[in-house]
C-alpha cells in the first residue's frame, strides 16, 4: 500500500474542490428599479422578466453553501485527534493515488479495523498513534515528498478527502490550480 514516492505521477484529474473554486463567489443581487416609476401602483407595473442568470445563481449559492459545510469539516477535522497507522517499519501508512500521497487517518478504533480487514491485516496487530488532525495537515503532510493531504475513514462511506490545496495544507506544499481560487 505504500511506496518510497520517488516518482509520484503528476494528477491525471484535479479534484471536487476545483470544481468549486472555478465558481465564481456569490454575491447579493441588487434591487431591481421599479420599471413602473416612481409612485405608480403595484397593478399597473409589469412584472420584469427574470434574467438568466438567476438560474445560475442557485448553482452559486449551492456551491458557496458547500464550501462552507467544507470549511466546518475542516476546521472540526483541525480540532480532532485521529488514529493514524503505522506499519511494521513504524512509517506513517500511506496510500498513493492519481499522483497524491494520502495519509490514512481514522476517526476510532471501529473505522481503523473495517480497514484492516478490507485490507486483509485483520489478524495482525495494526499500530496506530493519536495525532491532532491540525498537526496531520500543518506538520506531517509537508514532511511527505511530492503532494500530500489525508484522508478520513478511507474505504466507507463517511470517508473524506482533505486534499493539498491552499487552505487546508500550508501553502508551500499545496498544489496550485491555476488560478482558480
Amino acid at each position: 500500500m505504500r511506496d518510497n514516492g520517488d516518482e509520484i505521477p503528476e494528477p491525471s484529474r484535479l479534484s471536487r474542490l476545483s470544481e468549486l473554486a472555478d465558481l465564481p463567489e456569490w454575491t447579493e443581487p441588487a434591487e431591481p428599479a421599479d420599471p413602473a416609476g416612481p409612485g405608480a401602483s403595484a397593478a399597473s407595473a409589469e412584472l420584469p422578466e427574470q434574467p438568466a442568470s438567476l438560474a445560475s445563481a442557485s448553482v452559486v449559492d449551492e456551491a458557496a453553501a458547500a464550501r462552507r459545510r467544507f470549511a466546518r469539516l475542516l476546521g472540526e477535522f483541525r480540532r480532532t485527534a485521529v488514529l493514524v497507522p503505522f506499519d511494521a517499519h513504524g512509517t506513517l501508512w500511506t496510500a498513493d493515488f492519481n499522483g497524491v500521497r494520502w495519509i490514512c487517518a481514522f476517526s476510532d478504533e471501529e473505522a481503523l479495523s473495517r480497514f484492516a480487514r478490507a485490507q486483509g491485516g485483520a489478524g495482525r496487530e495494526w499500530e496506530y498513534r493519536t495525532i491532532l488532525g491540525a498537526r496531520l495537515l500543518d506538520v506531517m503532510v509537508p514532511m511527505l515528498p511530492g503532494p500530500a493531504g489525508v484522508a478520513l475513514d478511507a474505504g466507507s462511506e463517511e470517508g473524506m478527502l482533505f486534499p493539498p490545496v491552499a487552505g487546508i495544507v500550508p501553502d508551500e506544499v499545496a498544489v496550485d490550480l491555476g488560478g482558480t481560487r
